[in-house]
């Protein structure tokens, strides 16, 4: 059974959607789809995302900042994934740049040894080259970059290792 749409006014969205930023960070992509969902029309939904804006319970560099520091700290995801996420959620490029030069190297890269380290004891492979392969798979789908990987693969001292050059 399909729930009647309830008929909401521009001011009890725009209310709705400032308790929903004031417990957790929002971009402006998903408040978006949110006030559609909600069948806001388009120049409500773009009052209400300026109201928010003013009010500062929406700012992407902010958010850009947190998601960066969610992922890497709990997901273990790398960089490059992560770019691509934000992507997918219509934040300016130039405002994920600002947040990841907030992060070193080190940050970024700091989870993949131990990531490498606890997925090679369940890798089954009958030879290094394809146990080396899976590995390598793993951290690329997980956003790290092959330089990245490779790297902490020596250190981790497996054999038969392609170089970097490749």
């Amino acid at each position: 059974m399909d729930k009647p749409e309830k008929i909401t006014t521009a001011e009890q969205a725009f209310l709705q959607m400032s308790r929903l930023c004031s417990r957790k960070e929002c971009c402006v992509w998903e408040i978006q789809q949110k006030l559609q969902r909600m069948c806001i029309s388009d120049g409500n939904a773009e009052q209400i995302i300026l109201r928010l804006k003013k009010g500062r319970y929406i700012d992407e560099a902010r958010y850009a900042r947190n998601y960066i520091h969610e992922k890497l700290t709990y997901n273990r995801w790398g960089k490059i994934k992560i770019v691509l996420s934000l992507r997918q959620k219509k934040i300016p490029d130039e405002v994920i740049q600002t947040a990841f030069a907030e992060f070193s190297d080190n940050e970024l890269n700091a989870s993949l040894q131990p990531l490498l380290e606890f997925k090679r004891k369940t890798v089954k492979g009958s030879s290094h080259f394809e146990i080396n392969g899976k590995l390598i798979r793993y951290a690329l789908g997980r956003g790290y970059p092959m330089k990245e990987i490779l790297s902490c693969m020596r250190k981790m001292n497996l054999d038969e290792l392609p170089d970097e050059t490749e």
